[in-house]
């Protein structure tokens, strides 16, 4: 590939892309990646994304971020870092909003427990259950299941944090392994992912570091005096403070988190260009053949992240306020799916067809319908369920 002004010889391009599994003509208006994050945008699971939780259960307050919040923020520092490398913007674009569409409702502790119960039925994974809601689950088009993207977008939906061959025995992975026998398509699990993924994966983690500081903070979880000693965050707190005087804490914690946001994104910047340099990297072949992931931090800079990383972990992720709420969130997940797997017939008609036959379907199907809720959906569904009053809920 020949290298333009405006792309990089490693960008991958519409033109080249290996296309998609059922073939269709090319669209007027969008090249092709472009394309398939037109198809994410418009999918039931992108709008749920409103009402998933990152920390905060949804309804707790509409300042927090939620799924769609977040995929937006890493949508735009993935495009942000394509372009500054000469990459293609459409494509690490569309693995970001795609990235977390397979989250259940209540984050973390909502992927626990449906891991939990999934473990003698196939198992649960939220990086499969996104790469089976784009070719399976998503249901919209007469001639196809799923949304039949591009080879290249499916790629980045699920290696985008690096090769995956060696997660092919986990039950939960199955789904990859026979989506690529039976389709035909060699998603080529051991190799990288574009560097467009690549962006899409580490924009990821410098959105939620940043935001999960900043909700932290509005939450009353801890304040900007704690994080005056923490690597990073503290030295631009105190850059802030010296540039405006007796500027108001909403202020100060905004402006902080804005510029931690420049100077993650001109670390991977240049820790990405020197690693591109160092490898003589000139191709998008020679991406995938790399031994690395090429889009990254610094060391010194991973070195920080640890230190904040640490810092919410204990101040935000097991602060007992943040325990209470995903202990109701398992016991909600848990009593909703030993009540369907006990009395499929109480899930709406689509799901009941689809929980017929042996267990370990019936598991799977209770298992997409919970993974499908909102947290507020979550908690209405199991109130009706469960809570016993004068009118009965239906």
């Amino acid at each position: 590939m020949t290298a333009t002004p405006d792309r990089a010889p490693f960008a991958e391009t519409p033109a080249a892309s290996r296309g998609r599994r059922f073939p269709e003509g090319p669209s007027r208006t969008r090249p092709a990646f472009a394309r398939d994050r037109d198809r994410i945008i418009h999918t039931t699971a992108f709008r749920r994304l409103k009402e998933k939780t990152q920390v905060f259960v949804a309804h707790e307050g509409d300042h927090y971020r939620t799924r769609l919040t977040h995929s937006l923020e890493v949508a735009q520092i993935a495009r942000s870092l394509a372009h500054a490398l000469k990459l293609d913007v459409d494509l690490a674009e569309t693995v970001a909003l795609a990235h977390d569409l397979g989250h259940p409702p209540f984050g973390h502790a909502g992927e626990d427990e449906l891991q939990a119960r999934m473990a003698g039925f196939g198992g649960f994974d939220h990086n499969v259950q996104t790469f089976r809601l784009v070719t399976k689950l998503e249901r919209r088009y007469p001639a196809f299941e799923g949304l039949n993207l591009t080879w290249e977008t499916l790629e980045g939906v699920i290696k985008h944090n690096g090769p995956v061959a060696h997660r092919l025995d986990e039950p939960a992975w199955q789904a990859i392994a026979e989506y690529g026998v039976k389709g035909g398509w060699d998603l080529r699990l051991d190799s990288f992912a574009s560097l467009e993924a690549q962006c899409a994966a580490i924009a990821d983690d410098i959105a939620y570091n940043n935001h999960d500081v900043d909700d932290g903070v509005q939450a009353g979880l801890f304040t900007l005096e704690h994080l005056d000693e923490v690597p990073l965050i503290g030295p631009i707190l105190a850059g802030v403070r010296a540039d405006w005087p007796g500027l108001d804490d909403r202020m100060v914690r905004m402006e902080a988190v804005r510029r931690m946001i420049g100077a993650m994104v001109q670390d991977v910047l240049a820790e990405t260009e020197r690693r591109l340099a160092q490898d003589r990297i000139g191709s998008v072949e020679a991406v995938r053949a790399a031994g690395r992931i090429l889009v990254q931090f610094s060391d010194a800079m991973l070195a920080d992240l640890a230190v904040l990383r640490a810092f919410l972990f204990e101040r935000m992720y097991r602060h007992y306020r943040v325990n209470r709420m995903r202990s109701q969130a398992r016991r909600i997940i848990a009593e909703m799916f030993v009540l369907f797997m006990a009395e499929p017939e109480v899930m709406p008609p689509e799901w009941q067809a689809r929980a017929v036959g042996d267990q370990a379907r019936t598991a799977r199907a209770v298992c997409d319908y919970i993974a499908g809720m909102t947290d507020r959906y979550a908690i209405e569904t199991h109130r009706k369920l469960f809570t016993l009053d004068p009118v009965l809920h239906l």
